[in-house]
Order: structure tokens, then C-alpha cells, then sequence
């Protein structure tokens, strides 16, 4: 009996807290107060409303990330317009090889005439395209302070 007595009785449950949260503080808000409240918590991403308002109240520090989707849009078609523009690259340094070795140099000179007019379209609408990054960026990526 006394062997069972000395033995700590297991309570089960979650451990308790070292510093726990026991003061309560109730405020009111009106319309325009809470909806920017609520904004700017579902902008934190935080899981809880009242840790996002204590780190408000001590200003802590709280990133959040605003995710445009019209720029994540553009970068995506950017970056596979510029693979597609590299995988041209490579199947130009093709043809000038396939070119000199299957024709002669005369018929290989015609074509690789052709081929150089095309490049030349292909610069200029290159061109066309930084110049609209550009103006995007100018537009819609700059932050103004």
C-alpha cells in the first residue's frame, strides 16, 4: 500500500502551460474597425485572431506577403517564352551545322540568307518584348515611396 501511495498518479491530459494566458480583455469595435481589423488579419495569414492582435498591441514584428496573380501570370509566361526562345538558340546552331554538311556551300549560303533575315524579324520582336517588360515593371512592379 505504501509502495502505491508514492507513486505520482498519471492525470493524462495535454501538459500545463508554463506561463499561461489567464487575463481577459474585451473590446468593442464599430463596422469600419473591425472590417479592417478582419482585413488585415486574413492578410497576416496567422492561425488565430488573438495572437494576431497581441502582435499588434507589442509591435512585433508581422510580415505579410501579398500575392499578385496578374504579375505571378506574366512571370510564368516570360520564363517559358525565354526557354523556348534559348531551345530556338540551339536549333539555329543546328541548322547552320546540318546546312554546311549536307549542301554545298552555295545552296548552304542561300539558305543561311533566309535564316538570317528570319533572325533579324526574331531581334526586332525581341526588342518589342523587353520594352514591354519594361513598361510592366514601370506600371505594376516598382513599388512608389
Amino acid at each position: 500500500m505504501n509502495e502505491n501511495n508514492n507513486r505520482k498518479q498519471n492525470k493524462g491530459g495535454r501538459k500545463a502551460k508554463t506561463d499561461p494566458s489567464i487575463h481577459r480583455h474585451v473590446f468593442r469595435l464599430t463596422d469600419e474597425e473591425n472590417a479592417k481589423l478582419l482585413s488585415l488579419f486574413e492578410a497576416s495569414g496567422m492561425p488565430n485572431k488573438a495572437k494576431f492582435i497581441i502582435f499588434l498591441l507589442f509591435d512585433k514584428t508581422m510580415k505579410t506577403v501579398k500575392i499578385d496573380k496578374g504579375t505571378v501570370d506574366f512571370y510564368m509566361r516570360l520564363t517559358t517564352f525565354h526557354s523556348q526562345f534559348r531551345a530556338i538558340g540551339v536549333n539555329y546552331n543546328q541548322i547552320v551545322k546540318l546546312l554546311y554538311s549536307h549542301f554545298s556551300e552555295k545552296k548552304a549560303a542561300a539558305f543561311l540568307y533566309k535564316l538570317e533575315k528570319q533572325t533579324a524579324e526574331m531581334a526586332m520582336l525581341c526588342q518589342k518584348i523587353i520594352q514591354i517588360t519594361e513598361e510592366f515593371e514601370a506600371k505594376h512592379l516598382k513599388k512608389q515611396s
